[in-house]
């Protein structure tokens, strides 16, 4: 047996870093053309059980790729704050954009750019009228597999992920166009760099706002299990233990993000 708890405490200091189907009159091809993917809404069981019931997620636009360097670095030109130069440290941490000084731009260009703090991607996504996806709306797409909105019952597919998760971090990521598409057409959700999420400190909320405030990963790494929907989603651990223990000026090198937009 694995001890599930160990086993995402284990795999967070190696790393460096169910949806129901919903009917959408879009063909699949309809949903993969353009940078952004239209993802019909539906509801989903969250990870935790103390929330009882299925949350419904409304139709919303998601990025079909990871944000690139390249795509980072002409918001840096447009909006300087942003740059590595400028940046203040209440906003990021020193390795801030730290990739840029290791590889020419000719490599990095169309990979997903990392080292970016949850503040300065917030700053991107708004700044092209989008903002970063919710945590629901991340996990309600990331269940989706190749051909299925909800491959969380595949059992091959939840392992795939979970060998993804346990590669230690390449030094140079993939293109994100050379990234698997998943069932709505969305690039690399899984084993190409972690993804911030906007209410990414709503991950541990017990709904006592008494005990809320003293949450600690320590707890989460040994009894997350206890309160979990499916003890088995190892893959699932590992994300909400990272959210735990993530602070908005973190950066790090397999942490990357995409953005969403409301369906007006």
């Amino acid at each position: 047996m694995v001890n599930t708890a160990l086993l995402v405490c284990f795999l967070l200091m190696c790393l460096p870093f169910a949806a129901q189907s919903a009917s959408t009159s879009q063909s699949l091809d309809d949903k993969s053309k353009g940078e952004m993917v239209y993802i019909a809404g539906g509801s989903y069981r969250p990870f935790f059980k103390d929330v009882t019931d299925s949350l419904v997620v409304g139709p919303f636009l998601l990025d079909r790729y990871a944000v690139t360097n390249s795509q980072y670095y002409l918001f840096t030109l447009k909006n300087p704050k942003w740059s590595k130069k400028n940046i203040k440290p209440v906003f990021s941490d020193g390795n801030y954009l730290r990739q840029m000084n290791s590889l020419s731009m000719n490599d990095l260009a169309d990979v997903p750019v990392t080292n970016v703090s949850w503040f300065s991607a917030r700053a991107y996504c708004k700044s092209l009228g989008k903002r970063l996806p919710s945590l629901d709306e991340w996990e309600y797409v990331a269940r989706a597999s190749d051909d299925k909105v909800n491959g969380q019952d595949d059992p091959e597919y939840r392992q795939q992920i979970l060998e993804w998760y346990s590669r230690p971090a390449n030094e140079l990521l993939p293109n994100v166009k050379d990234t698997p598409a998943n069932y709505w057409g969305v690039h690399g959700m899984h084993g190409i760099v972690w993804e911030l999420v906007n209410d990414f400190n709503t991950a541990l909320v017990t709904g006592e706002s008494r005990g809320d405030s003293q949450l600690e990963q320590s707890l989460f790494c040994g009894s997350g299990s206890v309160s979990s929907v499916d003890p088995g989603d190892y893959a699932a651990f590992m994300r909400y233990a990272l959210r735990s223990s993530y602070q908005a000026t973190y950066t790090m090198r397999s942490l990357g993000f995409r953005c969403a937009k409301d369906v007006n």
